[in-house]
């Protein structure tokens, strides 16, 4: 459904949090390999008959670049993903071209061991990286997707990583997707900032895997009227991620999103928790058991178990296209604020929405017709000038 841009046609910035990372990498190559006519875009529902006419911007006018403290390039870290069985074989060859250019365009985060720069300094350097990605590139705008590795939650006032992120995204005039449990926009530094800068954001947590399934199984539950007495979940994964979710406050900020859905959906929290296992030998795959125990008629005593085996970067990278895509659109059409209509992509999704999935998508749906609307005339000057 993705037609070719128009000589006319503004180019759109992604910029990625986290670039050189499984998520990251992932998404440019499968962006070029779609473009190309080499893929179809599987798992994209912003390629389906819900976003006809919704005014997104093509694929093949997105140009990618962002942040990482790691320093791997993006055609080596594809070649690696294609001998895990994350990508095809031959795509990284096929997509080389459209990988360094991405790589070309990614900048050094923070903070870094050994870094000197305090908080602002942060803020204002990543700042100033996204006006010149904008600037260099004559972009119409650039949507700043969080994709790094899940972080702690804070304890003390001192802003995280993913805050400084998301204050640079805010400066720098960009609309902000937050894909990770992180803090990001969360932090309460940021709240007067969020609201001052008119921009649209989304998040958080991308829904892949088993939070997507419980977001369908606790509403079947609830509408039949069947009392589950437990539930209980476990996730073997390896790579970035599995190194990261070892650590227990890490862990601990994942699982919120995924007891919130349950506690939504079934009006109630219970007994059970969800384990998370680094197994490195997995890289990219991931697999997840969930143990539900209910009872029937007259008490009867059942069970539901499930297998989710899967790889996160690639349910993840469709979802990230797709954001990058609505978040662009939402700020052509002159939207701000929380969209609490994206929901359907999160686990913990801002605002007051319904968190069974099947109500999410209605409420997505919804968001298509609102994106049809007619777009406000552009501004004079390009993101970030002036402000």
């Amino acid at each position: 459904m993705s037609a070719d841009p128009s000589p006319s046609q503004p180019r759109v910035g992604v910029w990625l949090i986290g670039a050189r990372g499984s998520v990251a990498t992932t998404v440019v190559a499968g962006c070029a390999a779609m473009t190309a006519g080499l893929h179809p875009p599987t798992g994209m529902v912003t390629e389906t008959d819900l976003f006809h006419g919704a005014g997104l911007p093509a694929l093949s006018s997105l140009v990618f670049g962002g942040h990482d403290t790691v320093d791997c390039p993006l055609p080596k870290r594809a070649e690696a993903l294609a001998a895990g069985g994350v990508l095809p074989h031959s795509l990284p060859s096929a997509v080389a071209a459209e990988l360094a250019a991405a790589d070309r365009e990614i900048r050094p985060g923070g903070p870094a061991p050994g870094d000197t720069r305090d908080s602002t300094g942060l803020i204002e350097t990543f700042t100033a990286d996204l006006r010149d990605f904008l600037h260099r590139h004559r972009l119409a705008r650039a949507v700043v997707v969080n994709v790094a590795s899940t972080e702690p939650a804070p304890t003390g006032s001192e802003l995280p990583a993913s805050s400084l992120y998301a204050a640079a995204a805010l400066r720098a005039g960009c609309p902000y997707v937050n894909f990770t449990p992180s803090t990001g926009l969360h932090h309460p530094a940021l709240q007067d900032l969020a609201v001052s800068r008119g921009l649209p954001f989304a998040g958080r947590d991308g829904k892949t895997g088993q939070t997507l399934l419980r977001s369908v199984l606790g509403p079947m539950f609830t509408q039949r009227a069947l009392s589950v007495r437990a539930w209980s979940g476990t996730n073997l994964l390896g790579g970035g991620d599995g190194a990261a979710l070892s650590d227990p406050a890490a862990a601990a900020a994942k699982n919120a999103g995924k007891e919130r859905v349950l506690a939504d959906t079934l009006d109630t929290v219970p007994e059970g928790d969800v384990h998370i296992d680094d197994v490195p030998a997995l890289g990219d795959w991931k697999t997840a058991w969930d143990h539900i125990a209910f009872d029937g008629f007259l008490g009867t005593r059942m069970i539901l178990q499930t297998t989710w085996q899967g790889c996160d970067s690639a349910l993840a990278a469709p979802l990230v296209l797709d954001l990058a895509r609505l978040l662009a659109r939402a700020h052509e059409a002159g939207l701000s604020g929380p969209l609490g209509e994206l929901g359907f992509y999160f686990k913990d999704p801002l605002g007051d929405g319904p968190a069974a999935l099947g109500e999410q998508y209605a409420q997505l749906a919804r968001f298509a017709e609102r994106l049809r609307a007619p777009a406000p005339s552009e501004p004079r000057g390009l993101p970030g000038e002036g402000r």
